[in-house]
C-alpha cells in the first residue's frame, strides 16, 4: 500500500528552479535513500513533504491517518528538561497510566468499602491488561536501549538538554522519534554526529523497523546496508531506482551508456539521412525531389532521443607531494593527553612507514581528533613525546575548519598561503573545487559547510604536503565530491593518517586501523576487512580474537597481504608517474618546436612565457624521475612469495 505519493511537484526561487515535477511514492513499510549533490533540493522536498513549505505545483498525498515522523539537521527539544525526562514525554499515555495504577493500589489498600473496593479493583484490572499490552513493563528497557545505542551512557541520562552539544542535542532528537514509531520515518544525516558503533546500531534499528523510512544521507555504506530503493535529485529532476546505493550507481552508469550509444546511433542514422536527402536536392530532378521529400518526413516521424544530461559538477583533486618523505615518517612514544578531572588517553605508542594510509577509529569523546591535533601541532600533549621523520611535509584538515578566516574572500584564504603562485593559477586550483565567477569573492563567513570543506581542500592540495592528517575530511562532503575525495587519497604519492566514521572512504583506503579504546590503543594491521573481522572474533570470543597474540602462521599471511596491498599501491603510483612524464615530455617537445618557429621567435614576450614554462616542466620532469625511481626502488624491496 502506497503511504506517501509526490506528483509532479515543482518549486523555484525567484529564476532559479529548484524542483521540476518530481514524483515518486514510498510504500508501506518500505526503506528508500533520497540522494543527490548539496543543493540538489533534498531537505526542501523534506519541507514539503511535512507540510512546513509550499511547492509552486503539484501534490503531495498522504495515507489517512498516516504519523509523520520528522528529523532535520537542526531538531529542536525542551532545554528545561534532563535526557530521560525529555524521553519519557514520548510515552506520556503510559507514564499516566502507571500513576493512576498506583493511585489506585494505594486507594485500594486504603478503603473500608466494599463496593468502592470493587469498582476501583474492576478499573485497576482494566488498566492494568492496557498498560502490559501497550508496553508499560517495556518502555523503560526501550528508552535505555535506544540512548545506549546512540552513545549515551547511563551516568548521562539526568544531564540537563540546555548542557549539552549541538552533537549530543541531535542524537538525542533521533532517539526520540526513534521511540516514537511513527509510520513514516523522514531522516535527514541521521548519521551526523554518531561514531561508528552508533551508526551500525541504528542500521540494526532501521533494518528491523516494521515501518516505512525515506532517508538523506551521503553515507553510502549507511545507504546500502538499510535503504532497498533510491531516489536520485538531479538537475532538478527525479528519478527512482530499485535498490541500494551501490545497486543504483551501477544501474545509472549503464543506462547512461544505453543512452548515449542509442543517443548517437541515431543522430548517426539522421545524419544518413541528411546527406542522403542533400545529395537528392543537388541533383534536382522530379524523383529526386519525391524521394528527398520522403526521406525528410521519415525524419519528421523519428521520436528524437535526447543525449545524456551532463552530471553535476563533480571536484577535481590531485594530491602531489612536493619532496619524497624518508621511511620512518613518524615515531609517537607514550603520548598521554589530560584535561582537568578527565584522562582523555595514555601512553599511545605506534609508528608510521612511508605511504602508509592509516585510520584511526574509536567511539565519540575517545580523543581521535585531539591526538591528530597535538600531532599537527595545535594542542600540546601532557606527557610523551612524537617524532617526524626525514623530509616531512606536513598537511592538516581540521573537521571543525577553525584554520579558515571568515573575513577572507575564498581566493585570498587560499592565495594567502600560497603567495608564489599567480592570479591565473590560483583561480584554476579554485575552479577544480567548484568556485568558478563570482564565487571566488565570496566571504568565508558566508559559505556553507560543504563550500568551507572544498577551500580546505584547495589549500590542501596545493601545500606539495607528503604527510596529511585529516580529520573527518568527509564530513560536509556529498558523494560526488568524497568519490573525487577517495580518487585523489588512493593515487596520492605520500601517507595518510584519518579519522573518519566514513565506513565507505575507510574500506576503500585503510591498509591499517588503529583503534582508541579504553584499554590502549589496538593496532591492525591489514586493511578494514581485516579488522572488522578480527572485531567480530573478538566479540565471539575466537580464539584468535581473544586479546591473544596472533600465531605466527596468521601473522604471516597477514604480511603478506599487507605486501602485497603495498605492491599494488606502489604499482598505482608508478603508473600514474608514467603517465605524468610522458605529458609533461610530449608538452616540452612541443615548445621546442614552437620556439624554434620564426613566429615565436620574432615575438619575444610569447619566447619569454614559452621559455618560463619549459623551465618550470622541466623541473617538474626531474622531480617525477626522482618520484619513479623511488617508487620502482619501493617495489623491488618487496617480497611477495
Amino acid at each position: 500500500m502506497i503511504i506517501l505519493a509526490c506528483s509532479d511537484l515543482c518549486l523555484s526561487f525567484g529564476t532559479d528552479m529548484i524542483l521540476n515535477k518530481i514524483s515518486f511514492n514510498i510504500q508501506q513499510g518500505e526503506k528508500a535513500g533520497l540522494i543527490g549533490v548539496n543543493g540538489a533540493g533534498k531537505s526542501t522536498l523534506f519541507k514539503i513533504i511535512t507540510g512546513s513549505l509550499q511547492q509552486d505545483s503539484g501534490e503531495v498525498f498522504l495515507s489517512k491517518g498516516l504519523r509523520l515522523g520528522y528529523l532535520d539537521q537542526n531538531s529542536g527539544l525542551e532545554s528545561s528538561n534532563t535526557i530521560w525526562g525529555e524521553m519519557l514525554t514520548t510515552y506520556s499515555a503510559l507514564t499516566s497510566m502507571e500513576a493512576r495504577l498506583k493511585l489506585l493500589e494505594k486507594n485500594i489498600s486504603s478503603e473500608k468499602d466494599e463496593m468502592r473496593i470493587h469498582s476501583m479493583g474492576k478499573e485497576y484490572d482494566t488498566l492494568l491488561e492496557r498498560f502490559s499490552r501497550e508496553g508499560g513493563y517495556e518502555y523503560n528497557s526501550r528508552i535505555r536501549g535506544v540512548l545506549r545505542g546512540l552513545g549515551f551512557e547511563d551516568s548521562q541520562f539526568e544531564l540537563q538538554i540546555h548542557a549539552l552539544s549541538g552533537g549530543q542535542k541531535t542524537r538525542l532528537a533521533l532517539a526520540k522519534l526513534l521511540l516514537e514509531e511513527p509510520d513514516l520515518l523522514l531522516l535527514d544525516e541521521p548519521t551526523n554526529h554518531l561514531d561508528i558503533e552508533a551508526i551500525e546500531w541504528l542500521e540494526d534499528f532501521l533494518k528491523n523497523y516494521k515501518k516505512a523510512v525515506l532517508i538523506i544521507s551521503h553515507d553510502r555504506y549507511f545507504l546500502d546496508a538499510v535503504t532497498i530503493k533510491t531516489i536520485e535529485l538531479e538537475n532538478c529532476e527525479c528519478t527512482t531506482y530499485i535498490g541500494s546505493y551501490s545497486a543504483y550507481a551501477q544501474k545509472k552508469a549503464v543506462d547512461r551508456e544505453i543512452q548515449r550509444k542509442h543517443y548517437e546511433q541515431q543522430q548517426k542514422e539522421i545524419s544518413r539521412m541528411e546527406a542522403f536527402i542533400e545529395q537528392q536536392r543537388r541533383w534536382n530532378r522530379e524523383k529526386n525531389i519525391v524521394a528527398a521529400e520522403s526521406r525528410q518526413k521519415a525524419i519528421d516521424r523519428i521520436d528524437k532521443l535526447h543525449a545524456p544530461k551532463n552530471l553535476p559538477d563533480s571536484i577535481k583533486i590531485k594530491f602531489h607531494s612536493s619532496i619524497i618523505s624518508g621511511n620512518d615518517v613518524l615515531s609517537v612514544e607514550n603520548l598521554t593527553k589530560n584535561f582537568p578531572g578527565k584522562n582523555l588517553f595514555h601512553d599511545v605508542n605506534f609508528n608510521v612507514k612511508r605511504s602508509e594510509r592509516i585510520f584511526i577509529l574509536g567511539p565519540n569523546g575517545c580523543g581521535k581528533s585531539t591526538l591528530l591535533k597535538i600531532l599537527a601541532g595545535r594542542l600540546s600533549q601532557t606527557q610523551g613525546n612524537f617524532e617526524y621523520g626525514h623530509k616531512i611535509v606536513l598537511g592538516y584538515y581540521d573537521q571543525e575548519l577553525q584554520g579558515l578566516d571568515d573575513a577572507h574572500t575564498v581566493i585570498e584564504e587560499v592565495w594567502n598561503d600560497n603567495e608564489k603562485l599567480t592570479h591565473t593559477q590560483i583561480r584554476n586550483a579554485l575552479a577544480q573545487f567548484l568556485f568558478t565567477g563570482e564565487d571566488v569573492f565570496k566571504t568565508i563567513g558566508v559559505l556553507s559547510g560543504g563550500e568551507k570543506s572544498r577551500v580546505a581542500l584547495t589549500k590542501l592540495m596545493l601545500s606539495g604536503s607528503n604527510l596529511l592528517l585529516l580529520d573527518e575530511p568527509t564530513n560536509h562532503l556529498d558523494a560526488n565530491s568524497r568519490e573525487g575525495l577517495e580518487e585523489a587519497l588512493q593515487a596520492f604519492d605520500g601517507t595518510l593518517i584519518a579519522v573518519s566514521h566514513d565506513r565507505y572512504f575507510i574500506r576503500k583506503l585503510a591498509s591499517r586501523v588503529l583503534e582508541m579504546t579504553n584499554s590502549g590503543l589496538e593496532d591492525y594491521r591489514g586493511e578494514y576487512q581485516y579488522y572488522l573481522e578480527h572485531r567480530r572474533k573478538t566479540s565471539e570470543g575466537d580464539a584468535d580474537g581473544n586479546g591473544q597474540p596472533l600465531s605466527a602462521s596468521k601473522q604471516e599471511r597477514l604480511d603478506i597481504k599487507e605486501e602485497r596491498a603495498k605492491r599494488r599501491r606502489l604499482e598505482r603510483l608508478i603508473s600514474t608517474c608514467e603517465e605524468d612524464i610522458g605529458t609533461v615530455e610530449a608538452r616540452l617537445a612541443a615548445i621546442a618546436a614552437e620556439m624554434s618557429s620564426e613566429a615565436v621567435q620574432s615575438d619575444h614576450l610569447l619566447l619569454s612565457a614559452l621559455h618560463s614554462e619549459q623551465l618550470e616542466l622541466e623541473t617538474r620532469l626531474e622531480k617525477l624521475y626522482e618520484e619513479w625511481s623511488a617508487f620502482t626502488g619501493q617495489i623491488e624491496e618487496i617480497v611477495v612469495e
